[in-house]
Parts: C-alpha cells; structure tokens; sequence
C-alpha cells in the first residue's frame, strides 16, 4: 500500500478490470480501490485506451471518462512539455515493446514524488525511471 503523502497513478488494467465484473483481476483491484483515495493520477493515453477496451467489452465507451467528471482519477498534463523523453523510453524499450501509454506513465512516474502505479500490466516490472530506478507498482 502506497504512503500517505504518495500519489498513485493509474494504468489501464486496473480501470478496465473496476468496470468489468468479469475481468481476472477485477475483485483484487476493488478492493486496492477501496483503500485508495481519489483522485488517481493518469494520463490521457491510458483513458483512450480504457475507453477502447471497455467498449469492446460492450459498456459504453463514456464510463471513462465519467471517472474524470466524478473525481477518481485526474489527468495530468504530460505529452506536451515530455514529448522527447517520452519518445527516448519508447526506443530504450523498443525491443519490449513500450507503448506510449506505458512510456507516458514512466515519464509520469519520473515526474511525480513519490509516485506508486497502480498496474497490472508485467511489463513495469521491466522497465526504470532515470538513473535505474525501479518503479514502485501496486501490482497483483
């Protein structure tokens, strides 16, 4: 469990498997969700892309961004000013294969103190933040 002063990011896995009942993972994620105080942190990338699997899972698409407009999760603004380091991570990981999803939420990572992702997604076990650091994960 995260500090109380950190703050925890949110990847896809864990807001795709809150609204879908029959997801794997879905009642180890309720019940991190219930100890966690909103809002999460994410990026933009990880919304587009839970709101695409969530909708191939026949919900509609806008119960994503409903998190946004109730105040579990915010969205930090992150592509603009991190473009570069975000592309660097992507040709680091090229062989992985990094998504920009994941390279945001590295880049996130490295910008925000004490930052905790709350994933399901292996792959952060892989890669590191600047000077080789692991990432802290709230995984399963």
């Amino acid at each position: 469990m995260p500090d109380v002063d950190a703050s925890v990011l949110v990847d896809t896995g864990p807001i795709v498997a809150m609204l879908d009942a029959d997801e794997a993972n879905h009642d180890w994620v309720m019940s991190q969700v219930e100890r966690l105080r909103p809002p999460l942190v994410t990026c933009e990338a990880v919304l587009t892309e839970a709101a695409f699997l969530v909708s191939r899972t026949g919900f509609r698409s806008n119960i994503v961004p409903q998190l946004v407009t109730r105040g579990f999760v915010t969205v930090a603004k992150l592509f603009d000013d991190d473009a570069t380091e975000i592309a660097r991570l992507m040709a680091r990981y090229r062989n992985v294969p990094m998504s920009l999803t994941d390279a945001c939420l590295v880049r996130l990572v490295e910008r925000t103190p004490n930052a905790t992702l709350f994933t399901l997604d292996s792959d952060f076990g892989i890669y590191r933040q600047k000077g080789r650091r692991l990432i802290p994960l709230l995984a399963p």
